[in-house]
């Protein structure tokens, strides 16, 4: 039985990674190093390893290898926390994948590294395929953005990008989990309009990675739900599909809210590529969401 690496094995993403690992493969998890936001080791099968440590790294593969591929969804994810903590956020989504496509490429396998929207700047009019320019608004964006320069720079022949947004999951914090509990003790919530995306859940993005392991190629790929949604109307249908009809969702603007990292305004993906691999989509977001709600309720 073939073995995959799976880093961010903890967490939201990588959790369910491990949890749908195709037949015949054996998945090994590991996380962060102990005290970055998001990392934790509980649940991990190889725990207590720095990714961002090229010896730590060599012991992981030499340990618990040997791998047939890594699926590398660890990372700073603390959006805001990174506009203060740029050095640490960027030896997580930086220095780590140029470590793991380094390794990679010396033991001859793939590497999928799961990046983020928030390499636009937001000021596009259509949904960003993968070769439209980038422009980080934020220390979270630049730090993502350059981990995945170097993952393609270490491992041209093997390291494949996959970039998605608005995530939610059985595991960890997320906007309908909050939207839900915020409801639960008020009439009326203000939720941002002009902020739009694809809400995407992790039951869809998860099988979609290891599909682009098994079939991509070097290169990057853009993977959420289908359609264009607003915050304000994400949670709106997560209050109406929970059952929720007392609590009202107002609508307001960006800058009633500000935050310390810039959000890009408009950040929705073309997934058309990954559909032409797949061979098909990732389902729309609002049948995504009906699914989650159903087998997860919150």
């Amino acid at each position: 039985m073939e073995r995959v690496l799976v880093t961010g094995a903890a967490g939201m993403l990588g959790s369910e990674v491990l949890r749908c690992a195709p037949a015949g493969v054996r998945a090994i998890g590991t996380d962060l190093r102990p005290g970055e936001p998001g990392g934790t080791q509980s649940g991990c099968d190889a725990p207590g390893f720095d990714l961002a440590d090229a010896s730590a790294v060599e012991r992981l593969f030499a340990q618990h290898g040997p791998f047939a591929g890594v699926i590398h969804c660890a990372a700073w994810t603390a959006v805001d926390l990174a506009e203060e903590k740029e050095a640490e956020a960027a030896r997580a989504n930086e220095t780590a994948c140029s470590v793991l496509a380094r390794a990679c490429a010396k033991a001859g396998i793939p590497l999928v590294v799961v990046s983020t929207d928030f390499v636009f700047d937001g000021n596009g009019t259509r949904p960003y395929r993968e070769e439209d320019p980038v422009q980080p608004l934020c220390a979270y964006g630049r730090t993502k953005l350059a981990g995945e320069r170097a993952a393609l720079r270490e491992h041209p022949g093997g390291a494949r990008i996959v970039r998605t947004q608005w995530l939610y999951g059985p595991r960890g914090k997320h906007f309908p989990g909050t939207i839900h509990q915020l409801a639960s003790t008020r009439d009326e919530l203000k939720v941002v309009t002009d902020q739009l995306g694809c809400p995407t859940t992790t039951l869809e993005l998860a099988p979609a990675l290891w599909d682009v392991l098994a079939k991509g190629a070097s290169g990057i790929y853009h993977a959420a739900c289908e359609g264009v949604v607003s915050w304000n109307e994400l949670a709106r249908a997560t209050l109406e599909l929970s059952g929720n009809t007392r609590t009202r969702v107002m609508p307001c603007s960006s800058a009633e809210f500000p935050r310390p990292a810039r959000r890009p305004a408009y950040s929705a993906l073309d997934c058309s590529k990954l559909a032409r691999l797949r061979g098909r989509t990732l389902k729309p977001w609002r049948e995504a969401l009906a699914d989650f709600l159903k087998a997860h309720p919150l």
